[in-house]
């Protein structure tokens, strides 16, 4: 599988003409501080992204979807009892938190 958009901010909402869960995703974006600054005080029309995903579902998609989405997680890699994190198909080397 080949990426075509990484994501940064998510947002999670609900509309009510429609009746639907909108989910919006935008990329990944590098910011300096002067870029913050000026985020900070445009306008929201301005501060919105070039590039972004929309999906709008209805409830019961979107029941079925967090489902799926639940059942997929739920078969990923085994959890390390020693470190906590994700074991790898090819092998795994724990890194033990500093005390």
């Amino acid at each position: 599988m080949e990426e075509q958009f990484r994501t940064g901010a998510m947002s999670l909402g609900w509309d009510p003409t429609t009746a639907q869960i909108v989910v919006e995703a935008y990329p990944i974006t590098e910011v300096d501080t002067d870029d913050i600054n000026a985020m900070l005080s445009a306008d929201d029309e301005d501060a919105e992204a070039a590039e972004m995903l929309v999906v709008r579902m209805p409830v019961g998609t979107a029941r079925a979807f967090s489902k799926r989405t639940r059942e997929v997680v739920g078969a990923g890699r085994p959890i390390c009892v020693i470190c906590g994190q994700p074991i790898d198909a090819d092998g795994h080397t724990c890194t033990l938190p500093e005390a």
